[in-house]
């Protein structure tokens, strides 16, 4: 499998392709969103892939991605800049801030060699698409954020959220993946229509191999006091074309937050899916597709 080692720490990526003669196709980068991986991405990936050079990855402690520096990398660096007294070079202990996702991704497209892209993005995905878009506005054409929008902070509830989510990541056991029917169970609250069960299953598989520390520490960073104050101003400050989807009866993420949301930029094109919750582009993939390609004007991007 492919790994690119960004800020020390191995990310797994893949390329989605289609062959296009001569054309020179723009790229799109996925970012998937808490406990899963660019694995529900694949789908959308090989739709746009006509259009676009799909680029998938693992967000730092997710899917395949590792959650922690590699040590070697660590050491080599370490190495050179002692061979080097001109090049200081630091191994920084990465937290789980979004802004630090966004900075993961910055590296990803430098290492790519990639400038300008396309992106889309869901859930805390979309958080950190956000936060990208704003500090690096020249390298983003446009950008999709799927089912995102703004919280509005409680104490108690927020508590509340923090305390049941440590139970859920603390008790994750890979044998409940064997128990019939158990991914269709996990995946009722971010349904309303059907997908289909490898999804499910990728899905469930995903939550149970995420890295402990990083699944425990974006729930804090994602759903936070401090997010529920940037994110306004960081939605009312993007200016790049955007489309904000939202799934009509998404529970995680309502459409309001993102109604909301889109309503402080003229930037942001808002629209609902509907009949799907917190997984519209699989939950309705024909829909999903027909309002993004709409949005990027795929037919003018080679003329």
């Amino acid at each position: 499998m492919p790994y690119i080692c960004v800020r020390s720490v191995e990310h797994y990526y893949e390329w989605v392709k289609k062959p296009s003669g001569s054309s020179v196709k723009p790229v799109m980068v996925f970012i998937h969103g808490w406990g899963g991986s660019a694995r529900y991405w694949k789908s959308t990936a090989d739709a746009l892939a006509d259009q676009f050079d799909c680029l998938l990855y693992d967000l730092r402690g997710f899917g395949r991605s590792r959650g922690k520096p590699n040590i070697v990398e660590a050491s080599e660096s370490v190495v050179t800049s002692q061979s080097n007294p001109d090049k200081s070079v630091a191994i920084k202990e990465l937290s789980y801030e979004l802004e630090e996702y966004a900075e993961d991704l910055a590296t990803l497209l430098d290492d790519l060699q990639l400038q300008r892209v396309y992106i889309n993005s869901h859930s805390m995905g979309a958080s950190i698409a956000t936060l990208f878009i704003n500090r690096y506005p020249q390298r983003v054409e446009r950008a999709i954020l799927t089912c995102s929008g703004i919280f509005q902070y409680d104490e108690k509830a927020f508590t509340a959220f923090h305390k049941f989510g440590g139970y859920v990541v603390k008790f994750r056991h890979k044998w409940l993946s064997k128990i019939p029917l158990v991914d269709r169970i996990f995946m009722a609250r971010f349904l309303h229509s059907p997908i289909a069960s490898s999804e499910r299953q990728a899905f469930l598989q995903d939550f149970l191999q995420a890295d402990y520390d990083t699944a425990l520490g974006t729930i804090y960073t994602s759903v936070s006091k401090a997010q529920a104050e940037l994110m306004p101003q960081e939605f009312a400050k993007v200016q790049v074309p955007v489309l904000l989807v939202a799934g009509e009866y998404d529970q995680i993420i309502p459409a309001e937050m993102g109604r909301q949301a889109a309503s402080g930029s003229e930037n942001i094109k808002f629209t609902i899916i509907p009949n799907t919750s917190h997984f519209p582009m699989l939950e309705d993939a024909s829909t999903y597709l027909q309002r993004v390609h709409e949005f990027l004007q795929v037919s003018q991007v080679y003329r």
